[in-house]
This record gives C-alpha cells, structure tokens and sequence, in this order.
C-alpha cells in the first residue's frame, strides 16, 4: 500500500530544491529555468517517529525500520497548462496518479531568481495553478458527464450513482470552487468521488518557501498563505528550501542539530513536510516489534485489523484469526509484551477493530 504526495508549483519556486533536500540527493536538477524537471521523480522519505527507537530498545531489536511515504516532484505548471500550455499535459497526466497535493509556493524576493509571472505574489500563484486544475477538471468532467447521461437513460444503476456524485462537483467547479469543497461525507460516494481521479478533490499542503530571515517565524507573505489555507481548511508549512538544502549535507545529527540551532529552529522544514504530508493524508501508524526488527506500518485512519495486516502480507487478512494488542502507552510503560499481558493490558482483537495510532501487534492467521 503506496502513498504519495506530489510536489507542484510554478516553475522556479523551489519545488525541485525542496524534493533534492527531502531525499537528499541530486535526482532532480535544481536549475534557475523553466521546466529543468521534465519527467516526474520520485523519493521515498522514512516517517520520522521516536516511538520506534523507544520500542526497539525494550524488544531488543537488532533493527528499527520506520515507515514511509513517497514525494513526486512534478514539472512546472504555468498560465495555459489546460490547454496544454508549458508542459501542461504532462504536468496533469502525471499530478492525477498522486494521492496529495503539497503546493510550493515563493515567499521569497531574489532579484537572481527570475519568477515566470516576473513578480512575487504567492496567492496570485495559488490560484494559477488551482484554476488550471479547476479547468482540466471542468474539461474531464462535462465529457464523462455527457457519457453517462445517455447510459443512465437505459436505466443502469451504477451509472446514475456515478452522477449523482459527478454533478455537484461540476456545479462547484462551474462557480470556481474546487472539487474537495464538495467531497462527499458518505464512505459508498466517496470511494465513486476518489475514482474520478479528480484533480482539485485532492487534499492541498502549501509550502512557503521563505528566505533564511523568515524559516523560524515565516514573512509577510507566507502570513497571507496562512490566511488562505486556514479558510480552505488546507494545511500550511513554512521551510527555507535554501536552508534545507544545506541541512541535506550535513551527515552528522549533532552538527545538523547544532545548525538548526543557530537559526532559531527547532527541527527541519522537512519534518514538518513530511509529517503534515501524513496527516495530510489521513494515515497512522502501527508498529511491530521482536528481536529480529521494530517496524512501523502505514494504514491509513479507521482500517480494520484484517486489512491492517494486509500490508504485511495479503495472507494474513485471507487467514484472518485474531491480532494481538497492546497499545503503545501500556506497551513502553509496563516494559513490552510479557509485563503487559501480566498486566492484563494486552488485548485479543477480531475482524472489526479499528486499528488505533501506537498499537503495537502481533497477528495470528491460517492459510
């Protein structure tokens, strides 16, 4: 089970810098023009979590593996892009294969870089790039719509629930709104509202990207990016990619602690990406631990245990039996899985637990 974040903007904004730091290497060419990221690349971040050094110490692991989530640096949109201008169609072929949108945006003056727009205004450039998804959507959506009328006339069932879900996406698009503001709220419609693969249904993260001044306590214009996200209800991260990308180099914990110190910062741009991008994508963590690893495993919130352990292997939730459970409060605070049981804090679990953030399990099947 993949999940991944997409990381899209205008050109020169820094999308490629911030991909380059977030997976420490070079893979995306960082160059001061247009377009220099023509194909998609892909990096895959561990989740930072402190649980899990926590947990292999008292289990004894001789390894600690941490979950991860994938960032696709996506080329350059600019003015016209559904319409296939700049690299448009390939901008929205590969941006429609992502689960989320994290949105770079430029807070930052330098008369050195140039900006497509030749000015620096970070809601002007959200709304660019919103209202070429909004019009590649638009441009789907009445085709397909088309489509299925003339098959829901013959009475087909799943077609009609098809447009049930399709018209109000369309009536907010037609009024400039993006798709996420009418997601549906019942799970049936919106596992039809998640196939369409509609672009702005996708879940938004902005990032203000900010000189090195501002990386602590944000700018003036990452201030008016706050404003819009709170009113979306997206989520918000100010980093410094300069700052990040320096960070990337430093090899040594105590060195990139000590860096970050000197700046008034607590802890990279980067964590605070990638921890927004999980949450951004509604997922938690469950972790198992024995001698051999500690690991954490990715579900997304409200999975069961059957499909929960479907991420370990398909045959755990085929051969269903029970999971064994310990939360990870009682797990750390009566010393692992034997103090627990003794406890009487380890739990046996069926098919309909909803697996919790921190649960440390062991699941029992047969195949």
């Amino acid at each position: 089970m993949g999940f991944n974040c997409g990381i899209v903007g205008l050109p020169n904004v820094g999308k490629s810098t911030l991909f380059n730091a977030l997976t420490a290497t070079a893979a995306a060419q960082a160059a001061n023009f247009p377009f220099c990221t023509i194909e998609p690349n892909v990096g895959r971040v561990a989740m930072p979590d402190e649980r899990l050094d926590i947990l292999a110490k008292i289990g004894k692991s001789a390894k600690v593996i941490p979950t991860q989530l994938e960032f696709v640096d996506i080329a350059g949109l600019v003015r016209g892009a559904s319409k296939g201008e700049g690299l448009g169609n390939q901008f929205l072929a590969n941006i429609r294969e992502v689960d989320a949108i994290v949105h770079v945006l430029r807070c930052f003056v330098d008369d050195n870089v140039t900006h497509v727009e030749n000015s620096i205004d970070p809601l002007r450039d959200a709304e660019t790039v919103e209202t070429e998804l909004m019009l590649a959507d638009l441009d789907s959506l009445e085709r397909r719509a088309d489509q299925a009328a003339k098959k829901a006339k013959g009475g087909d069932k799943e077609t009609k629930e098809l447009l049930s879900v399709m018209e109000p996406v369309l009536a907010a698009l037609r009024a400039g709104k993006p798709a996420r503001t009418v997601r549906p709220a019942d799970a049936a419609q919106r596992k039809i509202f998640n196939g369409l693969q509609i672009l702005t249904g996708k879940p938004v993260l902005y990032v203000c990207n900010v000189e090195e001044a501002g990386a602590a306590t944000g700018n003036a214009l990452s201030r008016k990016v706050a404003e819009r996200a709170k009113a979306e209800g997206a989520g918000m991260v100010v980093i410094s990619a300069a700052i990040e990308a320096e960070v990337a180099q430093l090899t040594d914990p105590a060195e990139q602690k000590e860096f970050l110190e000197s700046l008034g910062l607590k802890e990279t741009g980067l964590t605070q990406v990638i921890r927004a991008g999980y949450a951004l994508l509604e997922l938690i963590t469950y972790f198992t631990v024995g001698p051999k690893e500690t690991r954490a495993w990715t579900i997304r919130q409200g999975t069961k245990a059957p499909q929960a352990a479907a991420v370990i292997h398909n045959d755990f939730e085929k051969g269903f039996i029970r999971a064994e459970t310990i939360a990870y409060a009682d797990f750390i605070a009566l010393g692992g899985e034997q103090g627990a049981k003794d406890a009487g804090k380890a739990r046996s679990e069926g098919k309909d637990y909803v697996v919790q953030d921190g649960d440390v399990m062991h699941f029992l099947f047969n195949v």
